[in-house]
């Protein structure tokens, strides 16, 4: 599985690629527009990302606008269904009005920081992207 983390944060950045490297290659983008960009060259690339963990307050381009990008992107290219990619908020924000934003815009999940890894693999693995 390929896996794009998008955080600003350094030490949220460590964290998730040191859980997350044992699923698959990790790559990493410090804000919204570069997210977007190692989107769209992973597609050019023939090797798009299964699953994104995005955050929401970055700099640049915000996380609910990154994920709306990414699903008109997929959109226009035809990508639907199972094809997607799985993108799971991982944010310090939940607050009720973000938290269902994120889901109209088209998260699969919502994981609030502090990050509970055992739930959060435990979510991996109802989207299907792990075996239990």
């Amino acid at each position: 599985m390929r896996i794009l983390i998008a955080e600003d944060d350094f030490i949220g950045r460590r964290l998730l690629q040191k859980f997350l490297t044992r699923f698959g290659p990790c790559d990493i983008a410090v804000n919204g527009m570069e997210a977007v960009d190692a989107f769209l060259v992973a597609h050019k690339e023939g090797r798009p990302y299964q699953m994104i963990c995005l955050d929401i307050l970055m700099p640049v381009m915000d996380g609910l606008k990154v994920l709306k990008a990414i699903r008109d992107i997929e959109r226009q290219k035809g990508i639907a269904g199972k094809e997607c990619t799985k993108i799971i908020i991982t944010s310090a924000v939940n607050d009720r009005k973000t938290v269902s934003e994120s889901y109209d815009s088209g998260c699969e999940a919502y994981a609030w920081k502090p990050i509970d890894f055992e739930a959060f693999q435990k979510v991996m693995e109802k989207l299907g992207l792990i075996d239990s």
